[in-house]
């Protein structure tokens, strides 16, 4: 193994550590339940994206570790963890305004343990504000100092005095953690941590750090045993994982993992989260179309169609460079489903450079986008730019791009009408408890009728309406 990638990791000695104050912290549990007469149990809330809700089952890992046993609401909880997002304002006011809610849970219950962390606390002003605005929050970490978490909570338990844990010297990857799966049948798996990239608009490489990736081997044993439990759907996570392994010298890259990983036996898919245009490979997309285990659908964020906002935004590609990508995928998977992120109202984007936004979508006919208003983040360069849009202007920009996709959806999801297709059901919908839920392999969600026991298994589903954003049929 190179010295490079040694570096990366977190050292033996304090991964020593951490398991060491795992086990002081269980002790200590095991002698408060017995005073309680009942178990001491844990709450963890994610505010964010898949990569924050797999540091979360990770927390709620370490959480089962040191003795507690999980709960759904914060009421019921001896501890609650907030785990927090930044990647908009939004996600930051929402995390605030439920810390502030928690004020109550504290006061009536004075030995309750609450724990910030996060992307929103790896910056100064929020590490700060919750500080001096939020006394109630005993501990803070942030996303470099995960590991840290049963140190804090036995100090924090022990002493008393708030801890407020600064950021590493560097950020590292933590292996060995426990992992508390929120499903039995979905599973995320990170394989890289961090960005290098610095679009102009992202405050991600500020919270995450560089990129660092993890060992092939360690990330192999994890889908292997996945795959053994029954896994069915496995999602490889990263800010950019197809720069997987580019910050070491292992000789492997990406689309080696992808093909390692699609030799593990099973009945799973792999999908990936989230790819950037200019990293995305020919040898990748052979290996998607030549492996049936790797999932037909690619997720590629464009962001803009617009090549003049694509280089104020620091994307490294143009236009005609995302379609020559596309091209190809289309070429060797002519069934894949394509996504993709687009975000309106960039500082500077003219309603010329949004008109060639509906044009890529036109073109490229996406089975579906995430769709943003573009918000500033404090710390980021585009948010320091005086050529703001006007929220009017971006809000009816919004309502275009979303007219003019809904209608390209529609038109992509028609022909499904007839077919059957095979479904991952995720038990009942969330908006009619009559219905079940599920996804294809391209990630299209269906509704149908059922029993909640076909929760985590395939079903085949004969479509008969075709909408927008879903898919309706029966269960044959």
């Amino acid at each position: 193994m190179s010295e490079k990638r040694i570096n990366s990791l977190v050292p033996p000695e304090i991964m020593r550590n951490t398991f060491e104050f795992s086990n002081k912290m269980r002790t200590l549990n095991s002698e408060r339940a017995e005073k309680k007469g009942r178990a001491m149990y844990a709450f963890v809330l994610t505010f964010g994206c898949q990569q924050n809700e797999a540091d979360s089952e990770k927390i709620a890992g370490m959480a089962r570790a040191m003795g507690y046993d999980m709960v759904s609401t914060p009421e019921e909880a001896d501890l609650i963890m907030v785990n927090t997002c930044a990647v908009r304002e939004h996600a930051e006011k929402k995390a605030l305004s439920t810390i502030g809610q928690f004020k109550h849970l504290k006061a009536k219950n004075p030995e309750l343990m609450i724990g910030v962390c996060g992307c929103m606390v790896t910056q100064e002003h929020r590490r700060d504000e919750i500080k001096m605005r939020y006394p109630y929050v005993d501990f803070i970490f942030g996303t470099s100092s995960l590991h840290r978490f049963p140190e804090l909570l036995y100090e924090k338990t022990v002493k008393g005095k708030r801890l407020f844990c600064p950021e590493e010297d560097e950020y590292l990857v933590a292996e060995g953690l426990g992992i508390n799966r929120e499903s039995s049948y979905r599973a995320w798996v990170s394989i890289m941590y961090g960005c290098n990239n610095f679009c102009s608009y992202c405050i991600v490489p500020y919270v995450r750090g560089r990129e660092r990736s993890r060992l092939m081997e360690d990330i192999v044993g994890e889908v292997e045993a996945l795959a053994k439990d029954g896994y069915k759907d496995i999602t490889l996570l990263g800010q950019n994982v197809n720069s997987y392994a580019k910050d070491s010298d292992q000789g492997y890259d990406f689309a080696d993992l992808m093909a390692r990983l699609s030799m593990i036996e099973g009945d799973f898919k792999l999908h990936f989260m989230t790819s950037h245009p200019k990293d995305a490979s020919k040898k990748l997309i052979d290996v998607m179309a030549e492996n049936d285990k790797i999932a037909r659908h690619f997720h590629l964020p464009v962001q803009s169609g617009s090549d003049k906002v694509l280089s104020e935004m620091n994307r490294h590609y143009n236009k005609a460079q995302y379609l020559e990508t596309v091209r190809y995928i289309k070429e060797k998977m002519p069934d894949i489903t394509l996504t993709t992120d687009i975000i309106v109202g960039f500082p500077g984007e003219t309603e010329e450079d949004f008109e060639q936004t509906l044009e890529i979508l036109k073109e490229v006919r996406f089975d579906m986008i995430f769709s943003f208003i573009y918000s500033p983040r404090k710390g980021t360069p585009a948010a320091e730019r005086i050529e703001q849009v006007d929220e009017k202007v971006k809000s009816e920009r919004f309502a275009r791009l979303l007219a003019t996709q809904n209608e390209i959806s529609l038109e992509k999801n028609l022909p499904f009408v007839g077919k059957t297709v095979r479904v991952l059901c995720d038990g009942p919908s969330k908006n009619n408890d009559e219905l079940l839920s599920g996804r294809t392999e391209g990630n299209k969600i269906v509704f149908f009728a059922g029993e909640k026991s076909n929760e985590g298994k395939y079903l085949n589903i004969k479509i008969d309406r075709a909408e927008a954003f879903a898919l309706y049929g029966e269960k044959i």
